[in-house]
């Protein structure tokens, strides 16, 4: 089972996140999510558990537990639906206001910036 973990501290480690869900069975993966351009943590995760029974256990014990002084969040992870993915506009033309407005977008003027 996938579980989503939220509102972790920033300082978190992998490594301390598996061994919190470890005492409760065995764990294939752990994945703090990270911003691709600082490296640091988002404050949330996921941890996959090989055993649904113990996933769901952890689960209850740990979902509102306290963790580095913060309340964390542990739930099922549900895969978002294709429709809901949120797409990106690489040619910038859309919801940053550029495109070819009578010459605006020349020189690196990009509009909405």
């Amino acid at each position: 089972m996938n579980i989503f973990v939220g509102s972790l501290p920033f300082s978190i480690e992998e490594a301390d996140l598996r061994e919190s869900f470890e005492a409760y069975g065995a764990v294939d993966s752990v994945k703090i999510i990270t911003d691709k351009f600082t490296g640091r943590s988002k404050g949330f995760g996921f941890v996959e558990m090989p055993s649904d029974a113990d996933a769901q256990k952890a689960i209850d014990e740990l979902n509102g537990a306290t963790v580095q002084g913060r309340t964390i969040v542990v739930n099922k992870s549900e895969p978002k639906p294709e429709g809901e993915r949120r797409s990106y506009n690489n040619n910038r033309s859309g919801s940053y206001g550029g495109g070819n407005r009578g010459g605006n977008d020349r020189g690196g003027n990009r509009g909405g910036y």
